[in-house]
């Protein structure tokens, strides 16, 4: 795999050359620029960016990486954000196209580039990423490397270590029940399992071993007082069982639980109803409408070109591929719900058994709307990345 996105420190990073986002003048600046700086040993290195002299945003300059575990440094001066219309863009494409062929030159087989620009200089990291993408996957068309891009922020990362147990608890939960399903499916032929509990969903009652529900006594029903509506189970789609109905609200029973439905609900059930046979394309600019976001929201947070975008947005027939179909419920900030909607409109489903669709639903069910976060986990459990 020609490129790689990793969580770690890029001072840490075994390669050829280390991408430092340096300062035009021959001294160091925080961030990682003052990272690379005393783990490679500031003296010599000073030393030797003072040869150089002044450096131009956009442009790199190449020096030995001392105590580093690499062979070199290469600097290159990013551009700070301004208004995205400040030729901020071409200068950062430059930092990444100039330190690739400089690489090159100088024969190196793996480069680690940080995420140029996207901390101190204020790039938007969505936009930052895709321009490092495009430019390092033009790269690697016609060239023979490894590129490590390496997004290292404990801080101010969305997931962070703490939510990490959580991913892994997940994981397992969903495959258990997956294999549970698997395991007794001569007690659910249906496969209508809920949270592995033992209990058919649609009839709320234990089956025997023979399948048979007739002398199982049913749960208990409690009525709830309160204000507040239960949730719906999460593992399933329909309510039944009708109990009472007032001017404004109707009230349900789903198990051992009682919610009310009100006209504001109603409402927007009879308008999601209006849109059962739309096309993925029509599904999508529903929601984005509905969520009251802008086109360019949506497509820079999930990493595609505004090309693709504008592509998809023109032709309702327009089929896309998984990865692009899930990428855009991050951009658009879908439930989990609404993904599996806007999923299967396209002719796909979030599958149980499927490692990669449970990382991903782990995050959109956390609203963790990162495409960047979502591939370092996938990368971290040695799974295929969305963003190639």
């Amino acid at each position: 795999m020609p490129l790689k996105i990793i969580r770690n420190d890029i001072t840490k990073v075994s390669a050829d050359a280390i991408v430092n986002t340096a300062n035009p003048e021959p001294k160091y600046s925080y961030g990682t620029d003052t990272a690379v700086y005393k783990a490679a040993g500031e003296e010599e290195l000073l030393k030797e960016r003072r040869k150089i002299g002044h450096i131009n945003e956009g442009d790199v300059a190449i020096t030995s990486a001392f105590r580093l575990p690499a062979k070199y440094i290469i600097h290159a001066v990013s551009p700070r954000y301004i208004d995205g219309s400040s030729g901020e863009e071409e200068k950062l494409r430059a930092c990444y196209s100039n330190s690739l062929k400089i690489g090159a030159q100088y024969g190196c087989k793996s480069i680690a580039f940080p995420l140029i620009a996207t901390g101190s200089f204020s790039y938007p990291k969505e936009e930052g990423m895709r321009i490092a993408l495009d430019e390092i996957n033009a790269f690697l068309m016609n060239q023979d490397m490894l590129v490590y891009l390496v997004v290292f922020d404990g801080a101010a990362t969305k997931l962070g270590m703490n939510l990490y147990p959580d991913l892994e608890a997940y994981i397992d939960h969903n495959y258990v029940c997956h294999k549970y399903q698997e395991e007794y499916q001569y007690l659910y032929p249906d496969n209508r399992v809920n949270n592995c509990c033992g209990f058919d969903v649609y009839n709320r009652k234990p089956k025997d071993k023979e399948g048979s529900q007739e002398n199982v006594k049913a749960p208990e029903r409690k009525m709830r007082t309160g204000s507040f509506a239960p949730r719906f189970n999460k593992y399933s789609s329909v309510c039944d069982n009708p109990m009472m109905v007032s001017e404004n609200t109707a009230t349900y029973s789903y198990g051992d639980d009682i919610y009310t439905f009100s006209e504001k609900n109603q409402s927007a059930l009879n308008e999601r109803m209006e849109h059962l046979s739309d096309t993925f394309q029509q599904y999508l600019i529903y929601l984005i409408n509905t969520k009251h976001m802008t086109n360019a929201e949506v497509y820079k947070r999930a990493i595609v070109t505004k090309q693709l975008f504008s592509k998809i947005k023109l032709n309702p027939g327009y089929h896309p591929d998984k990865a692009t179909a899930m990428r855009l419920c991050v951009g658009a900030k879908l439930n989990i719900d609404e993904t599996k909607d806007l999923l299967a409109r396209a002719g796909y489903a979030l599958s149980p058994c499927d490692k990669r669709d449970i990382i991903f639903s782990f995050f959109i069910e956390h609203e963790v709307f990162d495409m960047i976060e979502i591939d370092i986990a996938l990368e971290e459990h040695g799974l295929p990345c969305f963003i190639e």
